[in-house]
């Protein structure tokens, strides 16, 4: 395939990564207000929050059979148009005070959550396969610092006492345009173009299911441990800052900032150590650096080493979740089914993950509850293997339908 297509389609699935983020970030910021609004404590607003995580859950086993039917550029879409609709459901909701309404929004921007993405994630894979250099986790720095920007909107138009029915609202119409224009850029079969109708390969691929397949299972746990180790970080850091270390929130803020800014940075340039060294020594060294940042800053003894702490945390916590998705997407012809596996239980561990580590904070701290994600990091350490790029010959047949 001509460079230039491929060139657009990796901006343009940039692009997409970042909006996720900008998206899922713009909400989360604005949590606090939304328990404001609706009168809610902190319980009933984390039980109202696992709607979205239901959603997601019951989007992303079946979102590689939509990629299969529909292509990549289509799914994407789905899922943004899906996510908006909860969208305008929340802000109607939230203008009339409706906790029910509220909770079937959350719900619809859950499932269209869901469906971006694995269809990201499978259209990053197949960029990065012409690009035939790994860039994959360039495209989660996109999410990263989508979602960073995305909080900083949040929090400035908190503190302009914007309403979240208004935020929400610009936030579909941003979503709409971006699904009607970017995806265009995909690559041609993933848009639904000529190539797509004569490539039989991109059907659903026939036989067992991928959720039997132990290299896809184990690839799926080195992605848990590294969810984890971001959606706890993402949760909990700063407060772990405030209440163990005793900084002020802003200080709590300025920590979660430099776990964000390495993860990001990390995240930007990982892909030329991937490509030097490998993906399973790099995440040998990425998951060996997540722990000892985690260790550093549950034990540091001042914010200064627990910064240097979070340093290593966000730059161990970078790559393995970008890798884990390269390696399920080895193969193309399982590359949905097997994306939406590994993407399942990644982002399992990332929702359910962070609230039983506050359950376990209310008896020793939260700050001493995040060495539990430890055991997650070790656990992704033994099974880091099966990351192992699948041999030549796994693609013969891709390579040989001239795709």
């Amino acid at each position: 395939m001509p460079k230039r297509p491929v060139r657009h389609a990796a901006m343009a699935t940039f692009a997409v990564f970042a909006i996720n983020g900008f998206v899922f970030a713009s909400w989360a910021a604005r949590i606090p207000a939304v328990t404001r609004v609706l009168g809610l404590t902190a319980g009933e607003m984390g039980l109202l929050l696992l709607t979205i995580a239901a959603g997601s859950v019951i989007a992303l086993p079946l979102a590689g059979t939509v990629v299969g039917r529909l292509g990549t550029a289509s799914t994407v879409r789905t899922g943004g148009f899906t996510s908006s609709f909860g969208g305008l459901i929340i802000a109607t909701s939230l203008a009339l005070g409706s906790v029910p309404l509220t909770a079937v929004g959350l719900f619809f921007f859950g499932v269209g959550i869901g469906l971006w993405d694995v269809s990201q994630n499978v259209e990053g894979a197949d960029v990065e396969r012409h690009l035939g250099r790994t860039i994959m986790p360039r495209f989660h720095a996109g999410f990263s610092g989508g979602a960073l920007l995305g909080a900083l909107v949040g929090a400035g138009l908190s503190a302009l006492h914007v309403s979240m029915s208004a935020h929400l609202f610009a936030i579909v119409v941003l979503v709409v345009a971006a699904m009607l224009t970017v995806p265009r850029h995909f690559l041609p079969r993933a848009a639904g173009g000529p190539a797509a109708e004569a490539a039989p390969a991109e059907a659903p691929a026939k036989g067992r299911s991928a959720w039997s397949e132990s290299r896809t299972l184990m690839v799926g746990l080195v992605v848990l441990g590294a969810a984890l180790t971001e959606g706890a970080a993402n949760d909990w850091i700063a407060k772990a800052t405030v209440d163990g270390i005793g900084a002020t929130e802003s200080g709590g803020a300025i920590m979660f900032a430099v776990f964000v800014a390495s993860m990001t940075a990390f995240r930007f340039f990982g892909g030329r150590f991937i490509d030097a060294y490998g993906r399973v020594p790099v995440l040998y060294g990425s998951l060996g650096a997540a722990l000892v940042g985690l260790v550093l800053f549950v034990m540091a003894p001042d914010i200064w080493l627990a910064g240097l702490g979070a340093v290593f945390w966000g730059a161990g916590a970078a790559l393995g979740f970008p890798m884990g998705m390269s390696a399920a997407a080895d193969d193309p012809a399982k590359a949905a089914a097997r994306v939406s596996v590994v993407s399942t239980i990644g982002y399992v561990a990332f929702l359910a993950g962070p609230p039983l580590l506050g359950f376990l904070g209310d008896h020793v701290t939260v700050r001493r509850a995040l060495l539990a994600i430890g055991v997650a990091i070790i656990a992704s350490i033994l099974t880091a293997p099966a990351a192992r790029p699948l041999p030549a010959e796994a693609h013969a047949a891709y390579e040989g339908s001239g795709r």
